[in-house]
């Protein structure tokens, strides 16, 4: 048994080739360039799915089915993505039928937003599995979510459900891409934490407080927490405030989920597991019913980048 799974992102388009145990056996990848005609980019995943199973000597009748992990507003029940603003040529466009007549296959397509293809991924291969109610945060450039409610994906009546960064857990705080202020997203993604450690080196430089955080030739997701490990008093107040913050948004999110697992994705999960010590204990102290309930267990998600193209491809299973 294989499947296709497509991640359609606005820098690159990846292409896998998964088999029946979870694994990519083969993956082409080629840019995006998002700022082409909708068509165009079809064509390109179209060519990558033939190149895939040109790779692993099958043909495209041996693939039961196709699925495209894509980033914004997906309607999975029609195929058709209403709104991405990374693909802008892609306005209620019909993405699964599209791919469907380029390829002339008889096997099924399917859509999903990108973070639900990837918590999808995580619950059916990866840190998640074997659980039937799990949710997957993403802490890169945003903060991404996806929710897996009795073994399905929960995207909401619109299809644009499970934006968990987008929860407000500082009133009139620091502005959001999406438009509002305070979101959980302007506080726990890599952005945020590299804003809070340039913030922290102005602040030692205005006071004459060392802090080896200023002597980065970049400033990344990693630098506090780097220069935390080295013993920086400054770094550490960065940290600090940084899982104040994530830890506050997941126990927003355990409070009203109670998942079995959240999975936790993205570039600041390379922390691993020192990151999952520092949020239980302020997560534990302030969820709903304490430990008088079963608790919710967070791990680091498993599956890193190949989430979406796994979850994709197991899109309709």
């Amino acid at each position: 048994m294989y499947r296709i799974g497509v991640d359609l992102g606005g820098t690159n388009i990846a292409v896998g080739l998964v088999n029946e145990e979870f694994q990519i056996v083969q993956k082409k990848s080629l840019p995006t360039g998002a700022d082409r005609a909708s068509e165009a980019i079809v064509a390109d995943i179209a060519t990558l799915c033939r190149e895939v199973c040109e790779a692993q000597n099958i043909s495209l009748s041996e693939v039961d089915g196709i699925g495209i992990a894509t980033p914004g507003i997906a309607n999975s029940a029609t195929g058709v993505l209403v709104y991405s603003c990374n693909l802008p040529s892609f306005l209620h466009y019909p993405l699964a039928d599209t791919l469907k007549e380029m390829l002339g296959s008889a096997c099924d397509v399917h859509i999903e937003n990108d973070a639900n293809a990837a918590a999808w991924g995580e619950a059916v291969a990866g840190a998640a599995k074997g659980t039937s109610n799990s949710i997957m945060i993403t802490l890169g450039t945003g903060v991404g979510g996806g929710i897996i409610a009795d073994n399905k994906i929960y995207s909401g009546f619109n299809f644009a459900g499970a934006e968990l960064g987008h929860i407000v857990i500082e009133v009139d705080g620091a502005p959001c891409g999406c438009g509002r202020r305070g979101c959980w997203e302007a506080y726990s993604s890599a952005t945020a934490l590299i804003r809070m450690t340039k913030e922290k080196i102005e602040e030692c430089a205005k006071t004459g407080r060392k802090t080896i955080m200023a002597d980065a030739p970049k400033i990344s997701g990693r630098t506090a927490f780097d220069a935390m490990r080295a013993g920086d008093e400054a770094a550490k107040e960065v940290h600090d405030k940084y899982i104040r913050y994530l830890a506050a948004g997941l126990t927003n999110i355990i409070n009203i989920f109670q998942p079995e697992v959240i999975s936790i994705g993205g570039g600041i999960s390379n922390e691993g597991q020192s990151l999952i010590d520092s949020l239980l204990p302020q997560v534990r102290a302030e969820q709903y019913g304490g430990d008088r309930v079963a608790l919710t267990d967070i791990r680091i998600a498993k599956l890193k980048n190949d989430a979406g193209i796994i979850g994709a491809a197991m899109l309709g299973v």
